[in-house]
C-alpha cells in the first residue's frame, strides 16, 4: 500500500513537472512502473485540482507567512550590506505563529536564534508579516542616519495609504454596496497599516533614544 502510494505521488509530480522539465520527466516517468508499448507523459492525463482542507490551507498560509519572513531577513541584509554567510538572530514580538516552521527560516535565512521577546531591545530592523512583528538586531551594522531617513519615509508612505483606506471605509456608499469581501480585504488592510505605523515610530523613537 504504501509502495502504491508513493509510487502515485511521483507520478502526479512528474506529470505537473512535464511541461517545464519534458525530458527527465518522461525518462523517470518510463522507469519508475511498467509501462505499455508507445506509452508516453505526453498523452497521460493530469491531475485534477482538489480544493485543499482546512488542514491544507491553514499549512499553505503558515508557509507563505515563513517565506515573507525569509525575504524580509534577506532585504534587511541586502539594505544593512550583511553578509549571507553571517547568521542573524531574529526575534519575535511577542508569541511566534511559525513556532513549527523555524527550522525552515533558520535554514533558508540563516539565523542562529529565533526567539519570542516582549519587546525589541536594542537597534534593530523590524517588519511586519502578518499581525505579527519580527525583528533582526543590527548592532553595529547600521548608520543611525541613513536609517532614520528611510524609517520616516516608510512611515510617511503607511499614513498616507492608511489615510486612503480610511476614507473608503468611512464612504458608506462603498462599505454598504461593495462585497463583503472586499470590505473585509480594506478593514485587514487597515489593520496591517496600523500594526506598521506603530511599529515604525518604535523604531524611530528607538534611534532618537
Amino acid at each position: 500500500m504504501t509502495y502504491e502510494k508513493t509510487i502515485g505521488y511521483f507520478d502526479t509530480l512528474l506529470k505537473m513537472l512535464h511541461p517545464f522539465m519534458p525530458f527527465i520527466t518522461e525518462e523517470l516517468w518510463q522507469n519508475i512502473t511498467e509501462r505499455n508499448a508507445g506509452d508516453s507523459i505526453m498523452f497521460a492525463t493530469l491531475p485534477k485540482y482538489e480544493t485543499p482542507t482546512a488542514e491544507e490551507e491553514q499549512l499553505i498560509s503558515m508557509f507563505e507567512a515563513a517565506k515573507n519572513v525569509i525575504a524580509n531577513i534577506r532585504t534587511i541584509r541586502a539594505q544593512k550590506q550583511m553578509s549571507p554567510k553571517d547568521a542573524v538572530e531574529l526575534d519575535s514580538v511577542g508569541c511566534n505563529p511559525l513556532e513549527s516552521l523555524c527550522c525552515v527560516i533558520a535554514k533558508a535565512a540563516n539565523t542562529s536564534c529565533i526567539k519570542c521577546v516582549n519587546e525589541k531591545e536594542g537597534v534593530c530592523a523590524s517588519f511586519i508579516v502578518g499581525t505579527t512583528e519580527y525583528a533582526v538586531p543590527l548592532g553595529d551594522c547600521i548608520n543611525v542616519e541613513e536609517e532614520l531617513q528611510k524609517l520616516e519615509t516608510d512611515l510617511k508612505y503607511q499614513e498616507g495609504f492608511l489615510m486612503s483606506v480610511m476614507k473608503k471605509l468611512s464612504n458608506e456608499k462603498f462599505v454598504n454596496g461593495a462585497p463583503a469581501q472586499v470590505v473585509a480585504n480594506e478593514q485587514n488592510k487597515k489593520a496591517t497599516a496600523e500594526s506598521k505605523i506603530a511599529a515604525l515610530k518604535e523604531a524611530i523613537a528607538a534611534l532618537k533614544a
